[in-house]
């Protein structure tokens, strides 16, 4: 059988919607693509019997709220159930809810194409260690999925075979969904507990929400959400924030409203949302708002600027940089005093520099790998068991944070986190950051203040349409070697403007390759798929701006950036051009 989909670590994506139409709501799913759900569960039981040890092996299943899920899901279970597997199916689910309850299961199949048009859907495989399947993982899951779709006998017996499960068990499966989501909801309130406090004590659990909520209550908050019909709207948030004090406004939980990306051009609707609540109630406390995606690992944040009473869009770079401050402190805070203390933060490649200054002040080391949430997650593992220290990790070029002992964005950490960071006031976590930056520190301070004390960068954003190129050359080694030849060229005749116009002397090659980077590289083409930095540097050699490209993993395009030191729109628009242009010339 041939297939159309986009097989990479971060999921595999296709447009299941059966009429082709990526923005279509239709809930119906062609027979093939049946055919290729049953495949795709098939060959990740059998890998899960193989790494379990576990003849029957109890996995979790649930889908985002994309109107395709249901449809895959129910192919999926015929297979699941034909093969032997506990299926615990939890109906519509959110990303980091599904993850956490499959620790305490076999592994889990997540059914989601994450920010996508409406008309899109995919497939997310894991263990029980809280994430998606590593790059090597997934690749050998991927490589028998080609191999059984590839064989037309052995696909339609798969097919027969699974329309043949026991109806009885089948059955089953479904009447015991309310109980599964439950038992996932519980996990996942377990688990972010776990995950927001950085303990597994209950009693240390307990002291310290007393103790934020106490401040929560005095002070008085507010969050508002645009679920845009998102998994979330079913999941633990409203619950979860009033419990703790916090007061909760929810704007589109039955409907998916507008495009699913959580990118400023979305955000408006929770921003709207905010001046309204703020219009009608002068004394309002709705502070915070975030959107997820339909899968709800990402959140991008809105928040009510005090100082001139209205509502302010935060972009990707922005949200990351404030949840890494935020954990950053918060992990001195409770770790700062223990000899053995090493912190770091992982990232992705095109995450802002101003990632790196906010660590140097923090004393805290900064590592990059290969844009991608499993390589980065994968990158933090590998730090952890070389002793660092690795509270937050994520990337920072969609605004995806990443808390641990999580190993996925979670909105619900995102907020939290600019919660301790506003909430704990007295010796708290802005005191640390100000001590450290050598800012003046105010007792009365805002999130604008805290923004304000961020180091300034002017960054392209990953939504822009500048920002997503389509090439020619599928062959990206290629085309990397040939932009290496414009560029080299192009340096030449215009290294002196660029030291006059921007201070640029020279410039160094950065390649990422999984959770692998590569400072000082001579041939770009060596980058292969990954990404291919350039950083440019002043005349003492230190890092002025970047820019950065790499073909997307889960999407025909290719994207790029620019990062420059300061708020330098113009300069940030000059280099993106150029390497815009450069790629042009090279893609022959």
């Amino acid at each position: 059988m041939k297939h159309n989909m986009i097989l990479s670590a971060s999921g595999w994506r296709k447009v299941f919607a059966i009429d082709g139409d990526e923005q279509s709501h239709s809930p119906d799913i062609s027979k093939e693509d049946k055919a290729l759900s049953m495949a795709a569960a098939s060959v990740f039981f059998d890998y899960l019997v193989q790494v379990s040890g576990q003849e029957c092996p109890v996995i979790a299943l649930g889908n985002d709220s994309r109107p395709t899920g249901s449809q895959i899901a129910g192919a999926m279970l015929h297979t699941l159930v034909a093969k032997g597997a506990l299926v615990q199916y939890s109906g519509i689910t959110s990303a980091p809810e599904i993850m956490a309850y499959a620790k305490k299961l076999d592994g889990f199949i997540y059914i989601s194409a994450s920010h996508n048009p409406i008309g899109h859907n995919g497939i997310k495989f894991g263990t029980n260690n809280g994430g998606v399947l590593e790059a090597k993982e997934n690749a050998k899951v991927t490589e028998k999925f080609l191999a059984l779709i590839e064989d037309d006998a052995a696909l339609d017996k798969l097919v027969k075979d699974s329309y043949a499960c026991s109806s009885m068990a089948l059955n089953e499966v479904f009447q015991n969904q309310k109980s599964s989501k439950f038992n996932a909801l519980r996990a996942y309130e377990d688990f972010i507990c776990q995950t927001i406090t950085d303990s597994e004590n209950k009693e240390h659990q307990k002291d310290f929400f007393e103790m934020l909520d106490g401040q929560i209550r005095a002070q008085g908050f507010g969050v508002v959400c645009d679920f845009n019909g998102s998994s979330r709207a079913l999941c633990i948030d409203k619950e979860f924030f009033t419990t703790h004090g916090i007061d909760f406004y929810s704007l589109n939980e039955d409907q998916i409203a507008h495009e699913i990306i959580p990118e400023a051009e979305n955000l408006v609707y929770v921003a709207q949302g905010m001046e309204d609540l703020h219009r009608h109630n002068k004394g309002s406390n709705a502070l915070l708002g975030y959107m997820p995606d339909c899968d709800g690992d990402r959140g991008n944040i809105v928040y009510w600027d005090q100082k001139f009473g209205k509502a302010v869009i935060l972009k990707a770079q922005e949200v990351f940089s404030l949840s890494v401050l935020a954990e950053l402190t918060y992990s001195i805070w409770k770790n700062g005093a223990d000899p053995a203390f090493k912190p770091a933060v992982c990232v992705n490649c095109p995450t802002s520099m101003r990632i790196d200054e906010i660590c140097r002040i923090l004393g805290a080391k900064v590592f990059r790998a290969e844009v991608g949430e499993a390589n980065v997650v994968n990158l933090a593992r590998e730090k952890r068991a070389e002793g660092w220290n690795v509270r937050i990790l994520g990337e920072g070029s969609n605004g995806g944070t990443i808390t641990h002992p999580a190993s996925v964005r979670d909105p619900l950490n995102t907020v939290f986190a600019i919660i301790k960071l506003l909430m704990m006031r007295e010796d708290g976590l802005y005191k640390i950051w100000c001590d450290k930056a050598g800012i003046e520190y105010k007792a009365d301070f805002t999130l604008t203040d805290v923004l304000e004390s961020l180091p300034v960068y002017t960054t392209t954003g990953v939504s822009e349409p500048r920002a997503v190129l389509h090439v020619k050359n599928s062959d990206h080694a290629d085309l990397k070697a040939k932009f290496q030849k414009a560029f080299e060229e192009d340096w030449k005749k215009r290294a002196d403007q660029l030291q006059k116009d921007y201070g640029i002397y020279s410039y160094e090659a950065v390649i990422t390759k999984g959770t692998v980077e590569t400072c000082g590289v001579n041939d770009w083409s060596e980058s292969g798929k990954g990404g291919l930095k350039i950083i440019f540097k002043d005349e003492r050699g230190s890092p002025l701006a970047f820019i950065w490209m790499r073909g997307s993993g889960t999407e025909p395009v290719f994207r790029i950036m620019c990062d420059v030191r300061g708020d330098k729109p113009e300069e940030e628009k000059a280099l993106l051009a150029w390497e815009t242009e450069l790629i042009a010339k090279a893609d022959v």
